[in-house]
């Protein structure tokens, strides 16, 4: 993601498959939880742009401008709310990682057997 300001793109480091491999998918799957806790508009129960704004600190992002806060929940945006619910946020998360992604069959079998065995 770039600014049209000119600014350096964001640049995300994967750090996921990691993350899957150590904790399994099940431990995988609750730290995304915990990260949209992090994030989700107490009141409303999803992320909206105003609780994600008020967030980017947490995500190393703090110079993001509106307009890429605004692209950034229409990109996870499933259901067209303008909001991003626990699945839409996971399934957002799946999505930057270009590695899980690539291993996402297997992750998805190792959370439905219940496993947390290695991805």
């Amino acid at each position: 993601m770039s600014s049209s300001q000119g600014r350096l793109p964001l640049i995300f480091e994967d750090f996921f498959p990691v993350m899957v491999e150590k904790l399994g998918a099940d431990g995988f799957m609750k730290e995304l939880s915990n990260g949209f806790g992090l994030l989700v508009d107490r009141d409303k129960g999803v992320i909206t742009f105003e609780s994600l704004k008020r967030n980017l600190a947490l995500l190393g992002l703090q110079g993001m401008n509106d307009e890429e806060v605004r692209s950034m929940l229409r990109e996870g945006d499933l259901d067209g709310d303008g909001a991003l619910d626990e699945n839409e946020f996971c399934v957002l998360m799946l999505r930057l990682s270009p590695q899980l992604m690539k291993d996402s069959r297997e992750l998805l079998k190792e959370m439905a057997m219940g496993g947390s065995a290695s991805a």
